[in-house]
């Protein structure tokens, strides 16, 4: 079985990690290079969503 978290484009996991360092910054999570796993799910949460809230607000602007 394939792992869900696999990145299909080696050369995005770069832009991706970056993105993730700057949702948790605008909302507050400290997130280090490699394991994070002492999250809250609160935190971990909240990194999610702002990512999320970030690539709705990026596909409405594009229909613009």
């Amino acid at each position: 079985m394939a792992r869900s978290n696999q990145v299909l484009v080696p050369a995005a996991r770069e832009a991706m990690d970056r993105f993730k360092m700057e949702a948790a910054n605008e909302v507050g999570v400290n997130l280090k290079q490699g394991y994070n796993g002492d999250l809250t799910s609160k935190q971990a949460g909240s990194v999610g969503g702002q990512m999320v809230k970030k690539m709705i607000q990026g596909y409405e602007n594009g229909m613009k």
